[in-house]
């Protein structure tokens, strides 16, 4: 066998059993135990997530929160699985991260040039998420008062789910923006708000993850991983716990 080739691979396998050592011992030292039951923490002790109280608008007006009440509703309908989009607080979801750090896109780069970009590259519109929806209920409202007499919370069901259709293809046209994004972004948010974790104010009573089956936000499921194929028959919990946790705490 070459030489250097025989020193190489000796060299690799020093710093192969170089490492699993390091890791038996620290792995030794650090005296790791298994923790079940409750964590011996509160969930987001330091960095809590970004959350507003309950009761109100924080950033819908009256008006303008009908008609997302009536928009989530229509996504959502009520059925025999699960309550509507307003009931499951998709509304108040969407309310509370428009008020929030995703309502003006604080995280991403928004400075120009704006261009109509390729379906590949994605959004590149310059109005930030509270502009989209500030503009385009107002737009809606208006585009249902001019052709149908009433704005978008006072229509029939049917009149609603034809308004949506209309977005979605494009063939209504709403003044300062974009119908078909208008649509995508209402869309995306009800989504969002159905199925998120109940602290940002959607999914009200974890009623989609009921609906699922989903576990929820546990902090073990180490006794689960080889059991495949099988039913995982535990309520849903939340971040923040369940509701009588939250009651007590």
């Amino acid at each position: 066998m070459n030489k250097s080739l025989t020193t190489s691979l000796s060299r690799r396998q020093v710093l192969r059993s170089g490492v699993a050592a390091f890791f038996i011992l620290a792995a030794g030292s650090a005296g790791a135990t298994i923790i079940r039951g409750a964590p011996p923490f509160k969930p987001f002790d330091y960095s809590p997530p970004e959350t507003l109280g309950p009761g109100g608008w924080y950033f819908f007006s009256p008006e303008e929160a009908a008609t997302v009440e009536a928009l989530v509703s229509r996504i959502i309908p009520a059925d025999e699985l699960s309550v509507s989009g307003k009931d499951a607080g998709c509304a108040v979801f969407i309310d509370r991260q428009l008020a929030g750090s995703y309502g003006t896109f604080e995280r991403l780069y928004m400075k120009g040039p704006f261009m109509t970009g390729t379906p590949e590259q994605g959004d590149q519109s310059e109005l930030v998420p509270r502009q989209r929806y500030r503009v385009g209920i107002a737009s809606l409202n208006e585009h249902c008062r001019s052709a149908l007499g009433k704005g978008y919370p006072e229509l029939a069901a049917e009149d609603q789910d034809a308004v949506l259709t209309g977005l979605e293809s494009g063939e209504i046209k709403l003044e300062g923006i974009d119908s078909k994004m208008f649509f995508g972004q209402v869309l995306a948010n009800t989504m969002e708000g159905f199925f998120a974790d109940p602290i940002y104010g959607g999914n009200r009573d974890m009623v989609s993850w009921k609906m699922l089956g989903f576990p929820g936000a546990r902090y073990d499921y180490r006794d689960y991983i080889e059991r495949h194929n099988e039913k995982i028959d535990l309520p849903p919990l939340s971040i923040a716990g369940r509701p009588e946790w939250a009651a007590r705490n």
